[in-house]
């Protein structure tokens, strides 16, 4: 078989069929064509990638890349180049009433793959910024579920879920009334919910315990107040329950919500994440999240075991995304790889409180293939 590009004598770590180990892959018509000890690569561009990580294409399943939509809104291609990430999921930044926009200007012109769920409230994410924060699920009049359904009826060849944002911040006095909508249209689109969950209230509690199969709770590793540890240090029960009925737990890094505290004891306990994002945006991009590989890099701290990172922001997000053609290196696949490095030092990792835990190890982006060609030229 002719390939297009071979990647050559890199580990490569593809959780989907329980590959680790040195291997060549090869990619041809934008798809992975083969994953072998040796390929032949006649006629081919040879990437030789000895020493280094090759993972199926990253998946962020938590960021926000409405750039010049939103005030929030990063750059997807800048965000890709600097943490390998070959899909963006962008977590809500457009609502029905502007998602025209985020189709035409930023989605469809992108070389990195960005797959939106669309915010149950009109406007998206309008008012987040370094000097205004106005939670759009405080005006129930914003939630907009026909408008909605008809944006995703149009769109179904993008949209992957509905978005809704709960807490203090996100609802106020609203409460837990917006996901009584976003629920709706979920289930009238049979599309999962992803819930962002902030400050009490309503509680942490409360919300879980509204969440179907498939559905994703993100920001699950948040501090005080509204953590999913109770003040003994314990995993509160309705998150097992949870968990035991197909409810996915993502981290949605973001400005305030990871904790060391949180999770060491969610850790300890056998609960790490489904799948780990970064939420960044304009606020976290130059920390504490600043970017995928940095995010992935504190589960390396936590002695989640490499596999199990790298699964968290492959396979098991493309589940999350109903997109089994993401995520694994299977001939047929996306041609879409990350190389990454596994550096040995003296790393510090800042939570969203302040602490700082310094790792012995880290990742770092070194090379993206997009559609079977290679794109980052480092």
């Amino acid at each position: 078989m002719p390939f297009d590009l071979v990647l050559r004598n890199g580990r490569v770590i593809d959780p989907s069929q329980g590959i680790d180990r040195v291997v060549d892959v090869g990619f041809a018509d934008g798809k992975v064509a083969a994953v072998a000890d040796r390929l032949d690569s006649a006629g081919a561009t040879v990437r030789d990638v000895t020493g280094r990580i090759v993972t199926p294409g990253l998946i962020d399943l938590h960021t926000h890349v409405y750039w010049g939509g939103t005030s929030l809104g990063i750059d997807a291609e800048m965000f890709a180049r600097k943490s390998a990430v070959t899909t963006c999921v962008d977590t809500g930044s457009a609502g029905p009433g502007n998602f025209a926009g985020f189709r035409k200007h930023v989605i469809e012109p992108s070389a990195v793959r960005i797959l939106p769920y669309l915010h149950v409230s009109f406007a998206g994410i309008y008012g987040f910024s370094s000097k205004i924060m106005v939670g759009e699920g405080h005006d129930i009049r914003l939630l907009a579920a026909r408008d909605c359904l008809e944006v995703v009826e149009a769109n179904r060849d993008l949209i992957v879920g509905i978005k809704v944002r709960l807490g203090r911040t996100a609802s106020g006095t609203a409460g837990i009334v917006p996901l009584d909508v976003a629920e709706q249209v979920a289930d009238q689109t049979g599309l999962p919910l992803m819930v962002h969950i902030d400050e009490p209230p309503p509680s942490y509690e409360a919300v879980v315990a509204r969440l179907r199969p498939g559905d994703v709770l993100t920001h699950c590793f948040r501090p005080f107040p509204n953590s999913p540890v109770d003040g003994r240090g314990k995993v509160r029960l309705a998150l097992i329950e949870a968990r035991k009925r197909g409810v996915l737990f993502d981290i949605g890094h973001g400005m305030g919500s990871f904790s060391w505290v949180t999770a060491r004891a969610m850790m300890d306990q056998g609960f790490p994440p489904d799948t780990i994002s970064s939420d960044v945006h304009a606020l976290c991009l130059e920390g504490p999240a600043h970017d995928l590989v940095t995010t992935l890099s504190k589960f390396l701290a936590l002695g989640m075991p490499l596999a199990d990172i790298i699964a968290a922001a492959t396979v098991t997000a493309a589940q999350a995304l109903r997109r089994p053609d993401l995520g694994t290196f299977k001939p047929g696949s996306a041609g879409d790889a990350s190389i990454l490095s596994l550096e040995n030092g003296a790393f510090p990792l800042e939570d969203v409180r302040g602490e700082i835990v310094t790792s012995p190890q880290r990742l770092s982006a070194r090379g993206v293939v997009i559609g079977g060609r290679w794109w980052h030229p480092q």
